[in-house]
Formats: C-alpha cells, sequence, structure tokens
C-alpha cells in the first residue's frame, strides 16, 4: 500500500495533512494504537530533521506498507554546505550516503563533497585548481542543532537512509511492527 503524495513547505503548509496521511495507512493497517504513535513520531521527527538541518522545506512525503513494514518517504531540494551533508548524514543508521553507490557513485559523491567545502583557497600561494583537487573536509558541529530529531529517530526506527546527489536529499525512515504486532 501507498499513501498520497503530500507536498510540505516551510510555513507547515502539508504538515497535518502528512500526519493524516500516517493515521490513515496505520488505521486501514489496523496497526495498533501504539504503533501508530510511533508511525505518527517518526513522520513528525522526520520532517523536522528536514527543516531544521536545510533550513527551507519544499518537500514530497508519502509512505509505504507492506505486511507490516513501513517505508516513510521524504524527497527535497536545498543549497548544500558542509554543514547540511554532515548532519544529514549523521542522521542515517549506517552514516553515509545512500546514494552513493558503486564506483561512479563514490566518485560523484566525492567529487560533490568537495565541491561543498567551505574553505577558502584565497590565501594559499598555488593555484586554486591544484588545490580543489586534495580537499579536506572538515566538518563542524552547529551549536544551534542539538540533534533532538535525529536521537528520537535512531532510537525508534530500524533503519533510516538518506541519499544526497547534488542538491537532491531523498531520505526514507522504516519500521517493520511484524515481529511485535499490538493486539488491537
Amino acid at each position: 500500500m501507498r499513501s498520497d503524495t503530500v507536498f510540505i513547505d516551510n510555513q507547515g503548509n502539508g504538515f497535518e495533512e502528512a500526519l493524516n496521511q500516517t493515521r490513515k495507512v496505520a488505521a486501514y493497517e489496523e496497526l495498533g494504537e501504539k504503533n501508530s504513535l510511533q508511525l505518527q513520531l517518526m513522520t513528525e521527527e522526520m520532517l523536522s530533521l528536514a527543516r531544521s538541518v536545510t533550513g527551507e522545506l519544499q518537500a514530497k512525503f508519502w509512505l509505504e506498507c507492506e505486511e507490516q513494514k513501513y517505508v516513510l518517504h521524504m524527497s527535497t531540494k536545498t543549497i548544500m554546505d558542509n554543514d547540511k551533508r554532515y548532519k544529514l548524514i549523521s542522521s542515517t543508521t549506517s552514516n553515509r550516503n545512500e546514494a552513493a553507490k558503486g564506483f561512479l557513485g563514490k566518485l560523484r559523491d566525492a567529487f560533490e563533497q568537495a565541491m561543498v567545502m567551505d574553505t577558502d583557497f584565497s590565501r594559499f600561494d598555488a593555484p586554486v585548481d591544484i588545490m580543489v583537487t586534495m580537499p579536506q573536509i572538515v566538518y563542524h558541529e552547529s551549536p544551534e542543532w542539538d540533534g533532538y530529531e535525529r536521537s528520537i529517530l535512531q532510537r525508534i526506527a530500524d533503519n533510516v537512509k538518506i541519499g544526497i546527489r547534488g542538491g537532491t536529499v531523498d531520505m526514507s525512515v522504516t519500521k517493520d511492527f511484524a515481529a511485535r504486532k499490538e493486539n488491537v
């Protein structure tokens, strides 16, 4: 089963509709009250994480369910920088970019990582093109982001995946309730 796709923005438009879609799928699948609330919490935290990290949100949200395994999806575009990239990747279960698969995917990811560097090359004597070939990537944890959404998602969800390709961020959060289905 797949829910309707909901469009969400920074003004909060679509946020309540995303929660309604989550409730509808949980009710249709007879998930049970406790598990339904967990699914709603994962939806809230997923969308809040995207908004707090990217600073803007023009996203598509939907969820899929098959045999008590729920996958929440969100896709958004952002102007990527080092801090955003670090925060997003550190929010995943595997601590890696899921879009970087295979040789070409990893090469593209390394190139994109080098392109979003915050390094100021103007103070170096070497030509800029030489310096770009030897990136030194430094991540800084932002003091205004406490990682609350990340910790909630990592505690409740079975798996959190984020794929970054260019300025497109695709996020999926998975929860399998099959092993502990609640009595309705």
